[in-house]
């Protein structure tokens, strides 16, 4: 992020991050408010997070890539969707040079706010 202060919020973390990735970046966050407007937004270890009382999605900017982060169990429903993007046990990754999947973060998203709505998944991971 190469600032001396950490950014105390998400507008603030955007700004921080690589130039490139402002478009993808502000895009994913308009997506996760209109998704989750009642969530809590905060920064927590450096990184934005969305709670809603418990830990829905967070992401997180790097030099040539961004990360959307819903949790493994907010992935698995999507594994077939998600073969084409490189994805780790909890987190999808976009570089910046590739068009932003928005539909697929929408529908991970939709799902993920439900599923800790109805309190049927409590793992943070």
């Amino acid at each position: 992020m190469g600032r001396l202060t950490r950014p105390a919020t998400i507008a603030q973390y955007i700004r921080a991050a690589p130039r490139e990735g402002w478009p993808h970046l502000r895009r994913l966050y308009a997506i996760l408010k209109r998704v989750a407007p009642k969530a809590e937004e905060a920064m927590k270890w450096g990184t934005p997070f969305f709670v809603e009382p418990r830990f829905l999605f967070a992401f997180s900017a790097h030099k040539a890539h961004l990360n959307f982060v819903p949790t493994a169990a907010g992935l698995k429903p999507f594994r077939k969707e998600l073969r084409r993007h490189k994805t780790t046990k909890g987190m999808l990754q976009v570089p910046y040079a590739d068009p932003l999947p928005e539909a697929l973060i929408r529908k991970i998203a939709k799902y993920r706010v439900r599923v800790v709505r109805e309190r049927k998944d409590d793992s943070f991971w």
